[in-house]
């Protein structure tokens, strides 16, 4: 990134501080140029850019980088960095303020680990792990969703609205097979929560603000279930 570009993406990380700073790198009338972005991403620990930002971008040129900051932090990315590069097929820029340090990330194929791995809302979340898992075991792509931070408390329904489309249906919950998921209600007004049935009384889930990992399916995690699904049966009434 020119260094331009990099005083101007500084000076956007001073003014978000202790927020995340996020920008676009675009290709305009051949010269590459930072143009800032709106965060919309809750707390100061993430930034998702604000669709009308990206889509403005991508009217003023070739979009060819994305760059944001780390609020106190090394600029090393972090797993769902390396995830949400991977997705977007772009490069990204990492400053670190007040550091003033910078790093680079292409995406070369990283895949976050089943288990340990990190949180973040809508890439490194719940529904995440459920669609890598059946991507890992079953050679299924399950379709993505756009959510938001908790939008369960903002009137959506996104596990109900669309796990059927997705391919899955109700089943009989004396009847798991190793692959089936659960929907659980975590202080929520709707299912807000997935996890997929490992066999053996095991569940594989990734609890916001925890790393994901196996646990025994019992107790709490029994109680908080709602609906038990199984990708490929044939469809019943929700």
């Amino acid at each position: 990134m020119l260094a331009t570009n990099q005083t101007l993406a500084f000076e956007h990380a001073r003014e978000a501080f202790p927020r995340e700073a996020c920008g676009l790198l675009v290709i305009r009338k051949g010269r590459e140029t930072y143009i800032r972005c709106r965060n919309i991403g809750v707390g100061s620990d993430q930034f998702v850019i604000h669709p009308e930002d990206y889509a403005a971008a991508d009217t003023e040129g070739e979009i060819v980088g994305v760059v944001h900051s780390h609020p106190g932090l090394p600029p090393e990315p972090s797993q769902a960095d390396r995830v949400a590069c991977e997705a977007s097929g772009l490069i990204w820029h990492i400053v670190s303020f007040p550091g003033g340090e910078w790093s680079e990330l292409i995406p070369a194929g990283y895949i976050a680990p089943l288990i340990g791995r990190q949180w973040s809302h809508g890439v490194l979340d719940c529904y995440a792990l459920v669609r890598d898992w059946f991507i890992k075991e079953r050679q299924i792509t399950l379709p993505d969703f756009v959510r938001f931070d908790e939008w369960w408390n903002r009137g959506d329904n996104l596990y109900l609205d669309n796990f059927a489309a997705a391919g899955f249906s109700v089943i009989d919950p004396f009847d798991l097979q190793v692959g089936d998921c659960f929907l659980m209600q975590v202080a929520s007004p709707v299912p807000n929560h997935a996890a997929v049935y490992l066999g053996e009384g095991l569940i594989l889930h990734h609890l916001q603000g925890r790393l994901s990992s196996r646990d025994v399916y019992g107790g709490y995690w029994q109680k908080i279930t709602t609906h038990v699904l199984r990708y490929g049966h044939s469809h019943s009434s929700w």
